[in-house]
């Protein structure tokens, strides 16, 4: 295994560099992710008065419907960005179209998931220090057999 530099903390903590591993927090405005949740958890009441669970959606939705739904609402954005007033309004238009990107997102990874370990899976697919996470991976595998 490589050894990867550093840092040492005034505290004497040290933690490996973090320049290389997947940026969450800067990738990810704080005000728009809390915009769509309250977005999700406006949606969340459904027309038989039900308040469903905030990941039922992770249960399965076709993705043609989740096409035919993000079509609907970029027209909304589209008008609401030419200066046409939509039912939904722009904010709202936005956030639906982050929903129908996440969930078809969401179907695709479920068809390709891992019988490992999806997250690691992910991690090893898309991470820049990859060539770690299949140690790991082959140490899980092996754990599995015994």
């Amino acid at each position: 295994m490589k050894k990867t530099k550093g840092r040492t903390f005034k505290t004497g903590a040290y933690r490996d560099t973090d320049a290389r591993k997947l940026d969450f927090e800067g990738f990810i405005c704080p005000k728009a992710f809390i915009r769509y949740a309250q977005y999700m958890d406006k949606h969340r009441l459904q027309s038989n008065g039900v308040l469903r669970d905030s990941d039922n959606w992770q249960l399965g939705i076709p993705k043609n419907v989740y096409m035919k739904s993000l079509y609907r609402h970029f027209v909304d954005v589209w008008c609401e960005h030419r200066g046409i007033n939509t039912e939904a309004g722009l904010e709202d238009a936005l956030c639906a179209v982050l929903f129908n990107t996440f969930g078809y997102l969401h179907e695709i990874m479920k068809e390709k998931e891992s019988l490992i370990n999806p997250y690691e899976d992910i991690i090893h697919k898309f991470h820049p220090l990859k060539e770690n996470h299949d140690t790991i991976r082959l140490h899980q595998r092996t754990k599995s057999r015994t």
